[in-house]
């Protein structure tokens, strides 16, 4: 037969831990003047931008009007207009494999002009399209064509971060692999009052970042204004839904089991969720709707291995009626245990191969899971039944103090008893 063993001795260091957490948490928080927000949660201009240098750009002074349309195998020219019937020139990038050939193929199109930067040689499959100009050609405004080497080096996140200081509070966050060099840049609202508009700071984000990198280098592929009421709203959904799955939780476990039970489960969620935003305070982690997704994950995570070790605790309670509580828990625990680590173990290394083979926010998604992971075996050993131990003995000792009572009652009125 397997030794049990005591779990409950470590129950009360474990409460002192999870305090201690906290108030590290806390701390934290109020040293580091709150999380360091990602863009979801703040207010301004977002930008995302693409380091690539120009390849070439085109204007359109043709009969009528000239649109664009640009995808990952070829490059459309639609001219239509009144009087003109609309035509499509469809220039695929496997029958112009290059940019020379692609500048020959655009200049045969009647009053398309282009304009060459980059050497002729490049490949068209490493055009990169730049969402700042209109998609309707001007004779006047170029639009421009970017492109990128597969050997391009990847630009630093905190080369970018450097040369926007001088804007005031800007965010950087970087997006995809480092080799694809692209970047979301967020400039908050109060730095947007100052400039009195969203496009001056946009224009004055590319120029700062060309001062640094070089003219024609950046690439906007996105450019978009999210206002304060948003971001508030935003903020206040994440506390309504954090703060609804800890009830349904409870109402869960209420019906599943009793209400000691129940409680316990979200005293141990809600230790874990404590211990991912005290690491995310201290470690200065982004905290944007990807954290708010690796909380969630790991309640989720964390309950269903509490309600596996109660499911045992409440059979061994059939099974040892005699038994004191916390024996039934420390057999329980002790028969969960292999259980508890393995699913752990093989979870985390899955996410460890994320963490490793990822960047940006994905890789922080995969850390803060990680390190969930390994409280939720924490709080499902130690915090969860220490919680359902507490209550029991809390009722005992009512119930005794209750028997007592009535024992003297009953030795000051004889007659009575």
């Amino acid at each position: 037969m397997r030794n049990t063993i005591s779990f409950s001795k470590f129950f009360l260091p474990a409460a002192i831990i999870s305090i201690a957490i906290a108030i590290f948490g806390v701390f934290g928080f109020i040293h580091h003047n709150g999380f360091n927000l990602g863009i979801d949660f703040q207010a301004g201009l977002i930008q995302e931008v693409q380091f690539a240098p120009t390849a070439f750009s085109l204007t359109y002074n043709g009969p009528g009007n000239a649109s664009i349309y640009f995808s990952r195998t070829n490059i459309d020219i639609v001219v239509s207009g009144a009087g003109i019937d609309e035509i499509t020139h469809s220039f695929a990038f496997s029958l112009y494999p290059t940019q020379a050939a692609l500048a020959s193929g655009l200049r045969a199109v009647e009053g398309i002009n282009v304009l060459e930067t980059a050497p002729s040689g490049i490949s068209s499959s490493w055009l990169v399209q730049s969402a700042q100009s209109s998609p309707l050609l001007d004779a006047n405004i170029p639009f421009s064509f970017h492109y990128l080497p597969p050997d391009a080096s990847p630009v630093a996140l905190e080369e970018v971060r450097a040369s926007l200081l001088a804007l005031g509070t800007v965010s950087v966050q970087e997006l995809g692999t480092p080799a694809e060099r692209r970047f979301m840049i967020r400039m908050e609202d109060r730095d947007l009052e100052t400039s009195g508009s969203a496009t001056v700071p946009a224009e004055r984000i590319i120029r700062t970042l060309e001062d640094s990198f070089g003219q024609g280098s950046v690439a906007v592929t996105r450019s978009d204004y999210v206002g304060s009421r948003f971001s508030r709203n935003l903020t206040d959904q994440v506390g309504i839904l954090v703060g609804l799955t800890l009830l349904l939780i409870l109402a869960y476990t209420s019906i599943r089991f009793k209400l000691q039970y129940a409680l316990g489960a979200v005293t141990g969620i809600v230790n874990d969720g404590i211990v991912i935003i005290s690491f995310v305070v201290w470690s200065r982690m982004e905290f944007n709707t990807t954290t708010i997704a690796a909380i969630l994950t790991i309640l989720g995570y964390s309950i269903n291995n509490t309600i596996v070790v109660f499911d045992r605790v409440r059979e061994n309670r059939r099974i040892y009626p005699d038994d004191k509580l916390i024996d039934v828990i420390n057999r329980s625990l002790t028969e969960t245990l292999n259980r508890t680590l393995i699913t752990t173990l093989t979870t985390i290394l899955a996410v460890l191969a994320l963490f490793l083979f990822t960047s940006g926010s994905m890789k922080d998604f995969a850390l803060a899971i990680i390190v969930g992971l390994i409280s939720g075996v924490y709080t499902s050993l130690f915090i969860a039944s220490a919680v359902v131990n507490f209550w029991d003995i809390k009722t005992r000792d009512n119930k005794k103090d209750d028997e007592e009572v009535q024992l003297k009652l009953k030795a000051t009125n004889p007659k009575e008893a």
